[in-house]
């Protein structure tokens, strides 16, 4: 049986955790007796959420849901545009760069350009500016939104990463708990994420039993698929199968919140990666790209790349300080995600298209 090393938890910031644990409980009851209002929409509004602070793979996710509906429906998809340099309202366009609209939001634009992606910190508002559209959308993905109270979705799942159980840790600032792990009883739906493509069934019963669902929840375990390598600036470079990897020496740039399994990954191909870890969403600057360069060529090996997530390279591309050279050694790793098994992922997509057709203000939109 697999198993993790035990949740790190910073007991000697227990009591200020006590204290923060104050802050959202009483926040939430203000909007439990209505002191702060919320708003409902009519037509179906997912949260992709989590409570944990910290990658739990949300964006590959949003990009699942929007697989599976943009065939049937027009999709949207809001978040806050994290770290971007603009205010207010930003509907991306096909011209937008990952400074106006965020990284993960100009990914998913780049990825999928038929898909309506907005941004705004305001999620109420944004909703409405969508709705106000010419063609405004017939489903709504709010991205990291299980916080943003100010809306209430017709549908929320719940993210839950298999190396950090919800279960096993605590509060901020000692844990990365956002709020209590008792607040999943808000969800429709848990995904337990990141989990091991051989994950035993032992494991599935004590996640569950541990996860403690309740009757009206469904509960789905997902881990991820890495495809092929695809180059960062060029889009006349080939893609590269992954068993190029075999024994190359792999310069690996990272900002995202948890590398751990680009890491393993990269292991079960060559023990030569060298790792230049940066703050999740980090905004590169000269400074870095200098450090980059000068590692890269530190490296004696003619058989050398230099791999990013998709994430960094929203981020990276919209760099001119590197040059042609250093460019073509560029190359990011696309995920994807992927069901326990074949039965899991259909339930899932059910579960989905039963919500939107069910919703009133969507019946006539139905396209089966």
């Amino acid at each position: 049986m697999i198993t993790n090393p035990p949740v790190r938890i910073n007991k000697w910031l227990l009591p200020f955790s006590w204290l923060y644990g104050l802050i959202v409980f009483f926040r939430n009851k203000l909007f439990d007796w209505k002191i702060l209002k919320y708003e409902e929409f009519d037509i179906p509004v997912i949260c992709i959420g989590n409570i944990t602070a910290g990658g739990t793979g949300k964006t590959p996710h949003t990009e699942y849901l929007i697989e599976i509906l943009q065939d049937k429906y027009r999709v949207a998809v809001l978040s806050r545009g994290y770290k971007r340099k603009t205010k207010g309202f930003v509907l991306a366009t096909s011209e937008s760069t990952s400074l106006e609209i965020g990284d993960e939001s100009f990914q998913i634009k780049q990825k999928y350009p038929n898909a309506i992606i907005a941004v705004d910190g305001n999620r109420r508002r944004g909703i409405n500016e969508l709705l106000a559209l010419e063609k405004p959308p017939q489903v709504i993905l709010l991205d990291d939104a299980f916080q943003h109270r100010y809306v209430k979705p017709s549908y929320t799942i719940i993210l839950s990463d298999y190396n950090r159980p919800i279960y096993e840790d605590k509060l901020l600032p000692a844990g990365r708990l956002r709020e209590s792990a008792m607040h999943v009883r808000k969800a429709s739906m848990v995904i337990v994420t990141k989990c091991p493509q051989k994950l035993q069934p032992i494991e599935y019963r004590i996640i569950s039993h541990n996860i403690n669902t309740f009757p009206y929840q469904s509960l789905f375990f997902t881990s991820f698929n890495y495809q092929n390598l695809k180059p960062v600036f060029s889009e006349n470079e080939q893609e590269i199968d992954l068993d190029y990897l075999d024994d190359k020496d792999i310069l690996l740039v990272t900002g995202i919140a948890s590398p751990k399994m680009i890491i393993e990954k990269l292991s079960e191909y060559t023990n030569k990666v060298e790792a230049m870890i940066y703050p999740d969403h980090h905004a590169f600057k000269a400074r870095d790209i200098k450090d980059i360069a000068n590692k890269f060529e530190a490296i004696q090996s003619v058989n050398k790349i230099i791999l990013v997530t998709e994430k960094d390279a929203a981020r990276l591309v919209l760099r001119d300080d590197i040059d042609e050279q250093l460019k073509s050694s560029f190359y990011y790793l696309p995920i994807e995600v992927v069901f326990s098994d074949e039965e899991s992922k259909q339930q899932f997509k059910d579960k989905i298209y039963k919500h939107v057709k069910e919703n009133t203000g969507n019946r006539a939109f139905y396209k089966r």
